[in-house]
């Protein structure tokens, strides 16, 4: 299966490292512009089996050429770490990616919102007294997490970096829109959305990353200006 060469990623981070401007730039200061290094193909192959499941090519690639994880968009790339010979990515909603997760297909092709099957929130007015809305309201809070967060909505997706605020980018690993990109607006009541290039086409990993990389500073392109 065709991956990506990212034979350049290193010698660009380098040059956005050596920018004076380079700690401005939206959680630089996570990452530090450093890329871990690439996962071995038997540590790869390791990570697979564990959670059933082969990684789209583009990320496949990158992980074994570029790096586990580090310098990326928003706080960086989470990295995938073994500890007591199990596999797990490490960030800040990286446990949400699970073997009995991700091997499950992610079921959207198209932008959705949990939030749209919510009910109206109560009103205090509404009610006789603060007793009533009080419990109203807790069964509309119970009813909320259950509607939002209910994990059929995230099966299939490899959480790869913290947007802030719990808002998060996702690589669809299992599913019929395998190997894009999606945000998970969920915590803001975004629902999910796949991640679109300007002429409406969907990102893969290659795209979302290097459009990161472009817009990360003119020194990041060596060719550039």
């Amino acid at each position: 299966m065709t991956g990506h060469d990212w034979s350049d990623v290193r010698q660009r981070l380098g040059l956005l490292a050596a920018d004076p401007a380079a700690d401005e730039v939206f959680g630089a200061g996570g990452h530090g512009w450093e890329l871990e290094p690439p996962l071995t193909p038997a540590e790869l192959a390791e990570l697979e089996d564990q959670f059933r499941v082969e990684l789209p090519a583009e990320y496949r690639s990158f992980l074994l050429q570029a790096g586990r994880g580090g310098a990326g968009p928003a706080y960086g790339l989470f990295p995938p770490r073994r500890a007591d010979g199990r596999w797990q990515w490490e960030g800040d909603g990286a446990d949400m990616t699970t073997p009995d997760s991700l091997a499950r297909p992610f079921p959207y092709t198209e932008a959705f919102n949990q939030a749209d099957d919510l009910p109206e929130q109560p009103e205090e007015d509404d009610f006789a007294s603060a007793q009533e809305y009080d419990a109203a309201e807790e069964s509309w809070w119970e009813r909320h997490d259950a509607i939002m967060y209910d994990e059929a909505h995230f099966v299939g997706l490899l959480y790869l970096c913290h947007k802030g605020c719990a808002l998060r980018d996702v690589l669809v690993v299992t599913g019929p829109a395998r190997g894009t990109m999606w945000a998970d607006g969920t915590a803001e009541q975004g629902g999910l959305e796949p991640l679109l290039d300007d002429d409406g086409t969907p990102l893969g990993f290659a795209g979302w990353y290097r459009r990161w990389l472009d817009q990360a500073g003119p020194l990041a392109d060596p060719t550039g200006p």
